[in-house]
């Protein structure tokens, strides 16, 4: 009798799950997926639905905003969308809007033109990916740090209302990766940091902000090392002897990467406290243990003192000067 009833409700969950595919059409989970999450922008070709530019200049031009079409002329945008060899979904304020013939026949209906104001993350980043997708920079854009926290493309720049030329930013490093980075910015303020508030250092200079292949945006060096190697050439080697910490968990293992309490950005205060995270008595990490005849109990004595070339060496498999 208790099997009985068991078929019957599994018969009855079965039952509902087919429904619902059947009303739905889709299967439950994938419900929650965004309609446009992955959509690419694809530009109309038709030239009758586009207008040109000139014909937009007659209203926008003049606008309280500080001259919005003035502001776009003077733009890096406006030399690139000059090219007679495309179509006209290629040039002028409409390829980035798209056509503006109903929006113009509805006398300015804002509804019958694209306007990045309301839109959604995904809608803008669409647009702009449409021209600056690939290269370098904008390889790994879809999947960024940035655009994972709805963090469009305008956040940071502005084609109309640049602060900085350079990028169209709609302000200057640092103080635009601060609007969200205040943790970062709590760094900065340590006693020893990286020069980032001074202007010697930007953001951009170790992070790619438009997205990498590996953790934290953060920028490889030509050879595929570690950013830091970029300033810091005497730390690079290649070294006949090896720092596994530094192959293995890179230079943050032992420095804190923005800013930090103590010199040199050390993680810890006590030099000999930090060597002795791996190289214990119980050689859990593979390091070689501290010697007996180290005395741990002497405030003064640094580990570094002795093993001077602690980076890499190529004398000697100890780091010894």
């Amino acid at each position: 009798m208790r099997s009985s009833s068991i078929s019957k409700c599994r018969l009855l969950s079965t039952l509902a799950l087919l429904g619902l595919v059947a009303v739905t059409g889709v299967p439950a989970a994938d419900k929650a997926k965004p309609a446009d999450q992955d959509k690419k922008y694809v530009r109309p070709t038709d030239p009758s639905l586009y207008v040109g530019a000139e014909t937009c200049k007659t209203c926008h031009e003049d606008m309280p905003s500080k001259g919005f079409f003035k502001s776009y002329e003077d733009s890096p945008h406006y030399v690139t969308m000059l090219d007679t060899k495309r179509g006209p979904e290629w040039h002028g304020c409409e390829a980035c809007h798209g056509p503006g013939k109903a929006h113009v026949d509805g006398g300015g209906d804002k509804t019958k033109i694209f306007t990045f104001k309301n839109a959604s993350s995904q809608e803008i980043n669409a647009r702009c990916l449409d021209c600056h997708a690939g290269g370098p920079q904008h390889m790994n854009a879809l999947n960024s740090e940035h655009t994972r926290n709805d963090v469009s493309c305008i956040s940071c720049h502005s084609p109309h209302h640049a602060k900085e030329s350079e990028f169209l930013l709609v302000k200057s490093q640092p103080e635009l990766c601060y609007g969200c980075h205040l943790q970062q910015k709590a760094q900065f303020d340590m006693p020893f940091h990286h020069r980032v508030n001074e202007g010697l250092v930007q953001c951009s200079d170790c992070h790619n902000v438009h997205g990498t292949a590996g953790p934290k945006q953060v920028r490889m060096s030509s050879t595929q090392d570690a950013i830091c190697f970029k300033c810091h050439t005497d730390k690079q080697g290649p070294f006949v002897f090896e720092h596994q910490a530094v192959k293995v968990d890179g230079c943050q293992s032992c420095h804190v990467t923005h800013g930090g309490p103590n010199p040199h950005m050390m993680k810890l205060s006590n030099v000999n406290l930090l060597c002795l995270q791996c190289h214990t008595t119980s050689s859990f990490s593979g390091a070689p243990g501290a010697p007996s005849f180290h005395n741990q109990a002497s405030f003064f004595q640094s580990c570094v003192l002795c093993h001077s070339q602690i980076h890499g060496s190529n004398f000697d498999a100890t780091f010894f000067k």
